[in-house]
């Protein structure tokens, strides 16, 4: 069969071959064109190019899913934004932000009822409907919830670790009770410390004094204990442990018991101090008349604080501002240390929640140029807690007499580990410049500073203090574990400031074994008492 289109394309002829070889032509005409051949052309050029992409968007459409969208309609919302450049995604992005600034601005509706977990959550909306500022307004009431119930979790927990901090643990009391009962009923327990041939060194000055004031008797042991086996010269040290009247008995029995051959220890109650009167010590009428001071120190700190308008740190903070052992005198002895020892011309306070692990006699040779007080600085470290203090992180520099007189700037130091030039000390007006601020708190309601003894010391040591190497001192192991256990080995003093002591459950474990290794588990008090080994972790 053969097809002929006549030049005019106004009929087409179609001819075929019969059975017997004849020919047979058919002709078709057309009516009159009515469209050009340019427009034809056009059409079909136009059709060659679309289609391809029709089949592409087709199966587009096909691949995704959306094949249920059967309008030409449907398809256009699909893609047209796409090709055109736009984003429906952009779009809705922007929409939602647009709800959720201002449902930020706008109180949550009343009586709105809040799902309990993310699940219920979108079982409610496919039940629901909820538009969009429905959902953006449960979405803020379920965090603002979340969070109002981890900020009184964290403040519960500091509250459960002050008390926990604030508590003798049920050993220690055992052991003091007992070494007590046993001061009471063995003379060994009270024979005379030190023996009296030993009586002149308590004051001669070629011996290197350590005073340790403390009512921790398993806390001294290790304070003595460590010092004592990491010194070069054992039998040049000499301990003065003073301690208050309720303790004296336990902890004169401890070490009467269980002496230190290689060194010498003296325990002195506060009570046998003649100095120590409420005319020399204003502390001492302070600690019982102040009834501010009490309520401040016993109060309920919970009453005390809304947690909507402090946050958790600063709440830890004032938690440890409150201890109760910023209103004991032991606390506030170090200031009295001159009077306390008239004949020591040099002497190395130490607080009790520390451990020495090098030899401290090379204190004894410091230079301290002239001035009273050797001690590791705190305001050369990143952490908040202890080795980034200034003055304004003690003082409240909103109250006129704090600001006219200090500058919030200046470097704070460290207590715990000091060393104290007395005959420098003598010669100045330290201990009269404590008092005066002390009583300026007072009469200020505590609202000067807030934390025990060192802001009065900042201020009454200031143009005193000559800065020692930090190794010297390491602080903050009672306040952060991340902290680097190879720095820990080399410093010479660890100091557990804060509220997790070795002691204490709360302690932390991996810290802990520099400590409990100078704790003598075998004795039989300690044993007596359950203060076990297995309590701590090596």
């Amino acid at each position: 069969m053969q097809l002929h289109l006549s030049p005019s394309m106004r009929s087409i002829t179609i001819s075929s071959s019969n059975n017997n070889g004849l020919a047979e032509l058919t002709k078709v005409k057309f009516a009159a064109r009515q469209i050009s051949y340019r427009t034809l052309f056009h059409t079909i050029l136009i059709l060659a190019i679309l289609l391809p992409f029709v089949f592409i968007l087709t199966a587009l459409v096909t691949l995704e899913g959306v094949n249920k969208c059967s309008s030409l309609d449907c398809l256009g919302r699909r893609f047209g934004p796409g090709l055109l450049g736009r984003s429906d995604s952009g779009r809705l992005v922007r929409d939602f932000h647009k709800i959720l600034n201002q449902v930020n601005t706008e109180e949550i509706p009343p009586g709105l009822k809040l799902p309990e977990s993310f699940i219920e959550l979108v079982s409610d909306m496919n039940s629901n409907q909820y538009d969009a500022k429905t959902f953006a307004f449960m979405v803020k009431a379920m965090m603002e919830k979340l969070e109002r119930e981890i900020k009184e979790a964290k403040f519960a927990e500091l509250m459960n670790k002050h008390f926990a901090a604030s508590s003798i643990p049920k050993g220690i009391h055992c052991l003091s009770l007992r070494l007590t009962d046993e001061y009471s009923s063995n003379a060994h327990a009270r024979k005379q410390l030190p023996p009296p041939e030993f009586l002149p060194l308590l004051s001669d000055n070629s011996y290197y004094h350590f005073v340790l004031s403390t009512d921790n008797i398993l806390a001294a042991s290790v304070v003595v204990s460590s010092a004592v086996q990491s010194s070069s010269k054992p039998e040049k040290i000499v301990f003065h442990v003073i301690t208050d009247k309720k303790t004296y008995a336990g902890m004169h029995s401890w070490f009467a018991l269980n002496p230190i051959s290689s060194a010498i220890v003296e325990v002195k109650g506060v009570h046998q101090f003649d100095w120590l009167t409420r005319e020399n010590v204003p502390v001492l009428e302070a600690i019982e008349s102040h009834n501010e001071i009490r309520s401040y120190y016993h109060g309920n700190h919970v009453a005390m604080t809304n947690p909507s308008e402090i946050t958790p740190w600063t709440f830890a903070s004032k938690l440890q501002a409150s201890s109760p052992k910023y209103i004991l005198l032991l606390n506030h002895l170090r200031i009295y240390l001159p009077e306390l020892f008239p004949n020591l011309d040099k002497v190395v306070f130490l607080d009790d929640d520390l451990v020495i692990q090098r030899d401290l006699t090379p204190l004894w040779e410091i230079d301290l140029k002239g001035k009273v007080n050797g001690a590791v600085e705190t305001c050369r470290g990143k952490d908040e807690w202890v080795m980034s203090k200034r003055f304004r992180n003690y003082f409240n520099f909103s109250h006129p007499l704090i600001s006219q007189n200090l500058n919030p700037d200046e470097c704070a130091w460290a207590y715990g580990m000091n060393i104290f030039d007395l005959r420098a000390w003598r010669k100045t007006n330290i201990r009269d410049t404590y008092h005066s601020w002390l009583k300026e708190n007072l009469k200020s309601n505590l609202t000067l500073w807030k934390l025990g003894t060192l802001p009065p010391a900042l201020i009454a040591f200031k143009g005193h203090v000559h800065a020692i190497d930090p190794s010297w001192h390491m602080l903050g192991l009672g306040y952060q574990d991340k902290i680097d256990i190879e720095s820990v080995k080399k410093a010479a003093v660890i100091h557990y400031n804060g509220q997790s002591k070795p002691w204490l459950p709360i302690g932390f474990e991996h810290l802990r074994p520099f400590w409990t290794k100078y704790v003598n588990y075998s004795n039989d008090f300690i044993r007596s008492c359950h203060i076990m080994e297995s309590q701590s972790v090596k």
